[in-house]
């Protein structure tokens, strides 16, 4: 691929996918110098540990940190890519607040991609990290 797709070329598959779509996820900036990608995530209640605290559960998140990181290298790859291998670690609760992540590519090379991801809240506590390697 020989340009970086842009911040629209990124919505218009994000939206594509029924799950992505679910979750809510926009690009709030994007940029291919840094190889970088942040996205805004807004809470709803499907995505509460328990009904009515505005408490984000672990899954939503993890599921937002594994498509963040995918699309950092997507700008490049130009298609999604399969997650071979995936962590992330929990700081603090997630409460009442969209969440803010950001993806960098840490590795694009021929066949193996990997991405760090940060994830903070609206007023910039972060709220948990994540790494993944994918296929390219």
């Amino acid at each position: 691929m020989s340009e970086p797709l842009s911040a629209a070329q990124i919505e218009a598959m994000l939206q594509a996918s029924p799950f992505i779509s679910f979750l809510g996820l926009t690009v709030s900036s994007l940029d291919a110098a840094k190889q970088e990608v942040v996205m805004r995530a807004p809470m709803r209640p499907e995505f509460e540990r328990e009904p009515g605290t505005g408490q984000w559960h672990g899954g939503p998140i993890a599921s937002i940190i594994d498509t963040v990181g995918d699309y950092a290298l997507v700008m490049f790859v130009g298609r999604g890519l399969p997650t071979i291998n995936f962590r992330v670690d929990y700081f603090r609760p997630a409460i009442n607040t969209a969440l803010i992540s950001t993806g960098r590519v840490r590795r694009l090379g021929r066949t193996v991609g990997v991405a760090d991801v940060d994830v903070h809240d609206e007023k910039g506590a972060l709220l948990a990290i994540g790494r993944a390697t994918y296929a390219i």
